[in-house]
């Protein structure tokens, strides 16, 4: 079993920035790819941004480019998204997740384990 713990989450205004974590423990994976999901009320999950696990590969939604930024610790076990200028469309519960993949994937169903989430508010 893999433990993801999302932080880091809250409310800011429109422009503002927030920084995410994700503190993995458990076990672990030699190939893997590490994601950034969003679920905003009455709306479906949607992808964020996700890493390889050799930061090979890096892809965004475009919804997000150029204004995120996800990065690992892995000597903390640890996956940030650095979010700035933030829009109040940005508003959602995010959520980060790991699955056994060697290439960068963007569908839930292809990640295995999931963190809680933490909600971002973004005001107008």
């Amino acid at each position: 079993q893999v433990q993801l713990v999302e932080s880091g989450g809250g409310l800011v205004q429109t422009g503002g920035s927030l920084r995410l974590s994700c503190a993995s423990s458990g076990r672990t994976f030699s190939r893997y790819v590490m994601g950034w999901f969003r679920q905003a009320p009455g709306k479906e999950r949607e992808f964020v941004a996700a890493q390889t696990w050799t930061r090979s590969s890096t892809h965004y939604a475009d919804s997000v480019k150029g204004r995120f930024t996800i990065s690992r610790d892995s000597a903390k076990n640890t996956v940030y998204l650095q979010m700035n200028s933030l829009k109040p469309e940005d508003t959602a519960v995010y959520y980060c997740a790991v699955g056994a993949r060697i290439g960068v994937v963007t569908t839930p169903i292809e990640y295995d384990y999931w963190g809680q989430g933490t909600q971002v508010t973004v005001s107008s």
